[in-house]
């Protein structure tokens, strides 16, 4: 893949927040994830092996431009965003990458349908705690049900509200679906600062 625009521009801040006015509960940040955090999210997967990896929200491509630095030449990556100009957005900077407009919750669908079952790799921007809870829960059901066993669910948490019930709820919630507690990882160099929260499904 080739490297294109890291996605932390100002236009792409200002791009950003004018879909958040549009749409809070979907968008869920006001600003852009920082590089920082994107290396963060893909520290330590193996994405050079052959296999699929899968982003789940990817808004305006900062986790997917350090993905896509990362894709070894015979691994599929699967892109998919509920908002039409985020999809424009990634289709435009990175053609060889497939993204749809869809909503993740038929996440094992769109997989199953491009032949990409099981997948080793997820990553997600989703805003999980401001999503509706029938919602998350039909997410993290496709989610835990495309993974091969000892594949990757990676996502993060704004440091603020990590302690909060609904960020609570969502990580025990996670954490039965895998079968195994998370490793986190604190990234102070994103605004707000964030925490990297990671499961390997139970093999």
């Amino acid at each position: 893949m080739s490297n294109a625009s890291n996605g932390t521009g100002l236009r792409e801040h200002v791009f950003l927040f004018r879909r958040f006015l549009r749409s809070p509960r979907t968008v869920g940040a006001l600003t852009a994830s920082s590089r920082a955090l994107a290396e963060a999210m893909v520290d330590g997967l193996d994405l050079e092996r052959p296999g699929c990896v899968v982003e789940l929200g990817p808004g305006t491509g900062v986790f997917t431009a350090a993905i896509a630095e990362r894709l070894g030449k015979d691994t599929r990556f699967l892109a998919v965003d509920i908002d039409p100009a985020f999809v424009q957005q990634i289709r435009k900077r990175w053609p060889a990458i497939e993204c749809v407009c869809a909503s993740a919750e038929r996440l094992d669908e769109l997989v199953t349908a491009r032949g990409m079952f099981p997948v080793d790799h997820i990553v997600s921007g989703l805003p999980f705690v401001s999503l509706p809870p029938a919602m998350t829960r039909e997410i993290l059901a496709s989610v835990a049900t495309v993974l091969k066993p000892g594949g990757t669910f990676t996502t993060f948490q704004y440091l603020h509200g990590y302690g909060l019930p609904q960020a609570a709820s969502f990580r025990r919630a996670m954490t039965a679906r895998m079968g195994v507690q998370p490793v986190t990882r604190l990234v102070v160099r994103n605004v707000p600062p964030a925490i990297v929260v990671t499961w390997r499904k139970l093999e």
